[in-house]
């Protein structure tokens, strides 16, 4: 058997591209093929997976897919309308979420300096008109540190440990990431979201300081630094379909904590 798979893995490609048609659709996925003992797929903002055992044939992969019809079309059409939901353009008078409410975008002088301001009960974001979705990036990326950096000073007091680095992350998959030799990264994109929820990912990462797992230590530690947190990672996961795409090739798939 062994012998087997060594020669299936030595003839087939472990990943390819191919297309699909599925409800009169062409629909393009990448196989891939790996010593796994069953099939299953993936559906994401970067497109369809599927993945197989060596043994498995393409007739076998898609046979896999179209026993999966209803729920895959379903999918299909959440992500095109959360792909729609996504779409931004960088225009004078543009609003965008910033803290979970809405910020304006003006436009001014190509030369002009991004700055925010108050104006009435809304935020306004001013920048220059030679790359305003690039200005809109950097005054967010601008902003969002230092508020990072301080929610995570006050879980780590909360806690008992040293603060350590934080960083920006324009990650496709994560919220954020924990490690002993770098330190805690955030999503820029976070900043668009409600306080609540970006200190949900603040205390999930701070807490891996203590636990680099998710064990029931660890999620107890969650709880004590943001009660409720199950609502807020219920809450974290249906806004992530909807934020803007600032910049095209921005996008990712809806992001889990870690």
């Amino acid at each position: 058997m062994i012998g087997l798979l060594r020669r299936l893995r030595a003839r087939l490609p472990a990943s390819e591209q191919r297309t699909f048609v599925l409800g009169g659709r062409e629909l393009p996925y990448e196989l891939r093929r790996s010593a796994r003992r069953t099939l299953g797929m993936r559906l994401d903002a970067s497109g369809l997976r599927v993945s197989v055992p060596l043994a498995a044939s393409v007739a076998d992969a898609e046979r896999f897919v179209a026993q999966h019809r209803e729920w895959l079309l379903k999918r299909l059409e959440e992500r095109d309308q959360a792909l729609a939901a996504q779409s931004f353009s960088a225009v004078d008078g543009a609003r965008f979420p910033l803290f979970g409410d809405d910020c304006v975008l003006r436009i001014g002088a190509a030369s002009a300096r991004s700055r925010w301001a108050v104006e009435g009960a809304s935020e306004v974001l001013y920048v220059g008109a030679r790359d305003p979705a690039g200005a809109m990036v950097r005054a967010v990326r601008k902003r969002a540190l230092p508020h990072y950096a301080s929610l995570v000073a006050e879980h780590c007091r909360r806690l008992g440990v040293a603060v350590p680095p934080v960083r920006l992350t324009s990650a496709r998959t994560r919220w954020g990431s924990c490690s002993a030799r770098s330190g805690i990264r955030l999503h820029w994109r976070l900043l668009h979201l409600p306080h609540e929820l970006i200190d949900y990912v603040v205390a999930h990462e701070v807490a891996h300081l203590v636990e680099m797992n998710h064990s029931p230590r660890f999620w107890n530690l969650v709880g004590t630094l943001h009660p409720g947190w199950q609502a807020s990672r219920r809450q974290l996961h249906a806004r992530a379909r909807t934020l803007p795409i600032i910049q095209p090739g921005a996008g990712f798939a809806p992001l889990a904590e870690d």
